[in-house]
Formats: structure tokens, sequence, C-alpha cells
């Protein structure tokens, strides 16, 4: 029986991302996330797909097997499931909010038509501004409304990479792009990396762009008492410390005055575990006390690069202490990296991040 195996591979591709792998060691966690994250975060496209390489198919007799008909079936069963476990990121996050409204409306056209990362005509990128002395690893990006907004909140990503690769412009820039549009100013963040200097190279670089905002905040319409940090993956571990740390004068080598406390974190798909060297503290569960600003934390269910027991963990870890709100989001199906995409599970998030660093930032202002 002469079988179309390439078709059929393709179908396997489409139905693998459904299945719930077990823990897995890193660099083959790393290569399912990346084999899988745009089935599953693009989801339409995947189906247009599918759809289009079975007409083929069909078009041309290699429909005829039985094989190949059920495995079809599967693969349409797959997608169907992977679909509907994205619009399910919408009650999981509006429930892990509570009393915080989180917008139910998601933007349909961006989503089905454009869900690639391109920067409204509206937002303004000011590239490449220096915070710190370490040369290219401390630029950041600047993102603004063309109006050029006064007093506006701030938002500072950091980005992923196992503090060895990444760099800014690179992740959650639909966030990034999203709260610009609302009139805040985001930035994305260079850090320097690699294991060497430990995680204080890292934990000083994030306080060194908190206290870049404070003492730029004016020429740049920023409000100095309004910030929150977010992170991705490792730089959800950085934001963390960093949020966590604030005024240790220990962790801001030259800058020891500087204010760098913020009003909110947000944290997707990030790890919160012992840093590499095993030092107590690099883990931010060590600095977690209660007076800890608030925090959402964002994970996927089915995370292969970093398992989603170790979010859960600093969650309830935190909860514990926290005399302030820490909102927990598991989302079904998700892995790692769902911050690349305008796909309906992201969109979802970002409308949670919206209304839950608005609060933060609210909530800061009339605390002063």
């Amino acid at each position: 029986m002469n079988l179309p195996w390439g078709y059929l591979i393709a179908l396997l591709i489409l139905s693998i991302p459904v299945i719930r792998l077990p823990r897995m060691p890193f660099a083959l966690g790393t290569a399912c996330f990346i084999a899988s994250i745009a089935i599953l975060e693009l989801p339409f496209l995947a189906s247009a797909a599918f759809a289009a390489s079975t007409a083929l198919a069909l078009a041309d007799g290699d429909l005829d097997s039985p094989i190949t008909l059920v495995a079809a079936a599967i693969a349409m069963a797959c997608l169907t499931i992977t679909t509907w476990r994205s619009l399910r990121a919408m009650p999981v996050l509006m429930r892990a909010m509570g009393d915080v409204r989180v917008s139910p409306r998601l933007p349909w056209a961006r989503i089905l038509l454009r869900p690639f990362r391109f920067r409204p005509r509206s937002i303004e990128r000011v590239a490449n501004l220096s915070y710190g002395p370490h040369g290219v690893r401390n630029l950041l990006d600047l993102y603004r409304h063309r109006s050029t907004p006064v007093n506006a909140p701030v938002l500072i990503h950091f980005h992923g990479g196992y503090y060895t690769t990444g760099h800014k412009n690179s992740q959650s820039l639909p966030l990034l792009h999203r709260l610009a549009e609302q009139g805040w100013v985001t930035i994305s963040a260079n850090y320097r990396l690699g294991h060497e200097e430990g995680f204080e190279a890292h934990l000083i670089d994030a306080k060194r762009a908190v206290a870049w905002v404070r003492a730029n905040a004016r020429e740049w319409g920023m409000d100095p008492d309004r910030i929150v940090l977010s992170g991705s993956s490792a730089g959800a571990h950085m934001s963390a410390l960093a949020a966590l740390t604030s005024g240790q004068a220990r962790f801001q080598p030259g800058f020891e005055d500087a204010d760098t406390s913020v009003s909110g974190i947000v944290g997707l798909g990030g790890y919160y575990g012992a840093y590499f060297d095993g030092g107590p503290d690099g883990d931010p569960l060590t600095h977690a006390n209660a007076d800890a600003p608030p925090f959402l934390i964002v994970h996927g269910s089915y995370d292969t690069v970093v398992p989603v027991a170790g979010a859960r963990r600093f969650a309830e870890g935190l909860q514990a202490v926290s005399t302030q709100r820490v909102a927990y989001a598991e989302l079904p199906g998700a892995q790692h990296g769902f911050d690349l995409f305008h796909s309906p599970r992201f969109e979802a998030v970002i409308n949670a991040v919206e209304a839950f660093a608005t609060r933060a930032v609210d909530t800061a202002r009339e605390e002063r």
C-alpha cells in the first residue's frame, strides 16, 4: 500500500501539541516547544493549513486509504481541541483575577488577519537608549503613543532565554504595543547574559532599568511612581527577584540610594526556582515577604521548558506571606512562549495584564 507519508507526517505534527508530554531534559523540552508553539498559538492558521493540505491530498487520491482517513480525522479532532483550549484562557484568567474586571473582548480582526507582532503606526519606538554601563547589554527600547503622553504609567519587560540568549524587541511585543496604545510607556530591555557572574548581574541590571525610569521620567513622559515589571521565562525570575529585593543596597552597587520599588509584577511562563549556582539568594521565594508588591503569575499547563509545578510552588509560597494580591492563572494546554503572537490565548492574557497593571498603578497612586 502506497501511503502519502508527507501528508501523514504533517498530520502527526498537527496532532502532537494536544498531548501532555512528561517532564523531560531541558534540550528536548525546548525542541518540543519550538515544534509546537506555532500550532498552539495560531490554531486558525494551522486549521487552514490542514484544510488546504487535505484538499490537495483528496485531489491526488491520497484519501482512499482507511489509514489516511483515520489519521485525518484524528488530526482534525486534535486541532479542534487545541483551538478550544486556547479559547479557555479567558475564563481561567477572569477567575484568577477575582474582583479585578478583565475585559472579555478579543480583537478578532487582528487575531485572524494580523496575528504577527507588527507595531501599530500609532506607536513610536525609541530604540537603544542606554540605562547602564555594560554597552549593548544595557540598552532598552521605549514604546509610547505618538501623542506623547505625560505622567504615563510604565511597564518594563525582560525577555527570556535561559539567561544565556535572547534580546529586547523579541518577546511580549503584542503586550507592549497594546499598553502603549492605551497611554502607557512600555520598555523592553537587554541585560547581561551568561551565568559566569551569577544571578547578581541580571538582578543589578533589572534594578538599573527601574532606576533609569525614575531618573528620566520627565524627559519621556513617565510617572516615576507607577512602574510595573514584567518578564518571560528567565525574565520573570529576574523581575520577581528585583521586586522582592527593592531597597537592598547589596544588590544595587553604585546606586544604593536609588528607589527601585515597583507597583506590581507580571510573570509569563516564568522560572521561579534557585539560580544555577544553587545559592538561596537566587531563589525568589527566599525574599518573599509581607510587603511584596502584587503579582500576576501566568503559566502554561503543558510547558515542557519550565514545568508548571515551579510556578505553582512560587505562587503558593508567595500567597502564604504576602499581604498583596497574588493572582495565579494556569492556561489549559499552553506551552512555553505563549507571548509571541496575537493569538486568542495571549490576547486574553493581555486583557488580564492590562487590568492587573492598571489596578496596581492606580492603587500605588492612591497610596502616595
